[in-house]
């Protein structure tokens, strides 16, 4: 029995800092991925020229017990005092798994101009990637005392910081977008204590979207994508949104598909600036129903009114 309990916590240390390294999917996942454009991609900051801010909560895999639970919180506007190219963000991130915490604190700079009847832009997104582990919770069972001060296993909490670094490219015109990006290119490298270290992979993303407006000039259908890989792991998400908009008001509901992983439904609405939606990922796998992920979101913009008397009017090609 003492050399399974040992046996047991060693694998479950094990598979969380390798199976890290190796699995695709060291971002967080985002059922709202396209609202959050800055999380992936730098260059998708400043396509409103208002102040945009942005959150998003997501309790994943609510069925088991320490269950990941991620927060995202950004704002991003143009730089208009300068002029209409240059635009600035910030974002913060934090996730918790079990016993690790990862966050990251980063700001953004995209440079946006006019090409072929709409807006390309490039942008850049710098900062600090943190990562903790609080050894002090790890419960060794019936191990021996040897086995407990053996220093593959923190008994406290250690934690490492790297820079991270990210680049991407956005094209947004009045019918469609789409966006190429990649998150920690320096590939940081993250040491934990004084013996456990390990390296995460560059993420490559590919996202677009589009609005199909019908008969009824109230309603439109807006479809989008995302995929994913660091090279070894891919992920793919398809979304579709049945959108009514009347008065400056707008409601949506949706479904999301990702092969092989989720099937996710969307709802959520957007009103005086207000962006609000929930959703929630169905695994199609053995995981469960029950045991899915709850996610909300909410944004607001706000109208940039520094220099001048009234209220600034501004025309957006964002497709909400």
């Amino acid at each position: 029995m003492q050399l399974m309990n040992t046996k047991k916590y060693l694998l479950v240390w094990l598979f969380l800092l390798v199976g890290w390294q190796a699995k695709a999917q060291f971002d967080a996942h985002f059922s709202h991925y396209w609202a959050l454009q800055p999380y992936f991609n730098p260059a998708g900051i400043g396509t409103v020229k208002k102040l945009n801010i942005n959150g998003t909560y997501s309790s994943q895999l609510t069925g088991f017990t320490r269950h990941a639970k991620s927060m995202f919180f950004s704002a991003d506007m143009p730089l208009t005092f300068i002029n209409d190219h240059h635009n600035a963000g910030l974002g913060l991130f934090s996730e918790s798994i079990g016993l690790f915490t990862n966050q990251r604190l980063f700001g953004q700079y995209a440079f946006r101009t006019k090409l072929w009847g709409g807006q390309i832009s490039g942008g850049i997104s710098i900062g600090l990637l943190s990562e903790k582990f609080d050894g002090s919770k790890v419960d060794f069972g019936e191990a021996e005392g040897s086995e407990k001060n053996d220093p593959a296993f923190p008994t406290s909490e250690v934690e490492g910081t790297a820079f991270d670094l990210g680049f991407g490219l956005h094209y947004m015109h009045p019918l469609f977008w789409i966006g190429v990006s990649a998150s920690h290119l320096t590939s940081p490298e993250i040491l934990l204590g004084e013996t456990n270290e390990f390296q995460i992979s560059p993420t490559y993303y590919l996202m677009g979207g589009c609005n199909i407006p019908l008969k009824n000039p109230l309603l439109s259908i807006q479809p989008s994508v995302m995929m994913q890989s660091d090279g070894v792991g891919f992920r793919s998400d398809i979304t579709g949104r049945f959108t009514y908009t009347h008065d400056e008001k707008s409601y949506y509901a949706g479904i999301g598909y990702s092969p092989t992983i989720s099937c996710t439904f969307l709802i959520g609405a957007f009103f005086q600036g207000i962006n609000f939606g929930y959703a929630y990922e169905l695994f199609t796998s053995e995981i469960g129903a029950a045991n899915g992920n709850h996610s909300l979101f909410i944004g607001y913009q706000m109208d940039l009114d520094f220099f001048k008397k009234g209220k600034n009017k501004h025309k957006s090609i964002r497709i909400l």
